[in-house]
C-alpha cells in the first residue's frame, strides 16, 4: 500500500476529486488503460505529455536547460535536441540530476493546473515511473496509485512487436524500473493483464464503479 498519499485535490469549481496514479512496467498496458478510462469520460493526465510540454519551443523551462547546459541542447528548430540530450544524461548522474532539477517542477506545476481543471468524477493520471523517486513528485498528488500487471515475458513481448526494440534492450529499460514485486506491494489496486481485452475491460469496469463510488457518484 501506497504511504506517500496527498491530500485530495479540488478542482477550479471547488468540487474534491479523487485522484489515482496510474503505473506499471513498459510493455505491461497502461495505454490500454488509460483509453478504457479516457473512453468512459475520466480525464487523463500522462506525464510523458506533460514532460514534452513544458519543454515546447519557447518554453522557460527550455530556455533554462540552454542556460544550464548550452545551445547544444537546441536543434536548427529552436526545439529541444532530445537524442542529444538523452545521451548527454545517460553517462552522468550529475547531468541527469541537474536535468531533472528543472524538468521535474514544470511537471507537476502542469500536472496540478490540470487537476484543477479537471472535471471528471476522477482523474487517472498516468506515469510510467510513478512509484520511483525520480518521477517529479507526482506520487503526492495521488490518493491511489493503480498498477497495471503483466507477466515479465508478455511485457518484453509487447513492448518489443510496439516498438521495435530488441528483448535485450526492453530488459535494459526494465533493469532501470522497480521490480516487479516492489511495484505491487506499493499498489492500492492492482489490475491483471496477462489475457484478453474482453477481461481486462471487465475488471476496468468493476474498478470504474469503485472509485465512482469513492468519488461520492454512485
Amino acid at each position: 500500500m501506497t504511504s506517500f498519499m496527498g491530500q485530495l485535490s479540488v478542482n477550479q469549481g471547488g468540487v474534491v476529486m479523487l485522484v489515482v496514479g496510474l503505473t506499471g512496467g513498459i510493455g505491461s498496458g497502461k495505454s490500454q488503460v488509460s483509453r478504457w478510462f479516457a473512453e468512459h469520460g475520466i480525464v487523463i493526465i500522462d506525464a510523458d505529455v506533460l514532460a514534452r510540454e513544458v519543454v515546447a519551443k519557447g518554453s522557460p523551462t527550455l530556455k533554462k536547460i540552454v542556460a544550464k547546459f548550452g545551445d547544444w541542447v537546441i536543434d536548427e528548430a529552436g526545439e529541444l535536441n532530445r537524442r542529444a540530450m538523452r545521451e548527454h544524461v545517460f553517462g552522468s548522474v550529475q547531468a541527469l540530476m541537474d536535468l531533472e532539477q528543472i524538468t521535474h517542477p514544470a511537471i507537476r506545476s502542469r500536472a496540478k493546473e490540470l487537476l484543477r481543471a479537471a472535471q471528471s468524477p476522477y482523474v487517472i493520471l498516468v506515469a510510467p515511473l510513478l512509484l520511483e523517486a525520480s518521477e517529479a513528485g507526482l506520487a503526492n498528488l495521488c490518493e491511489r496509485v493503480l498498477v497495471v500487471d503483466s507477466h515479465e515475458s508478455l511485457q518484453i513481448e509487447r513492448a518489443s512487436q510496439r516498438d521495435g526494440q530488441t528483448p535485450e534492450r526492453i530488459q535494459n529499460i526494465m533493469a532501470n524500473q522497480l521490480s516487479r514485486h516492489d511495484r505491487l506491494r506499493q499498489a492500492d489496486d492492482i489490475v491483471d493483464n496477462n489475457g484478453s481485452l474482453d477481461d481486462l475491460y471487465l475488471k476496468l469496469e468493476q474498478l470504474h464503479q469503485k472509485y465512482l463510488a469513492m468519488a461520492g457518484v454512485n
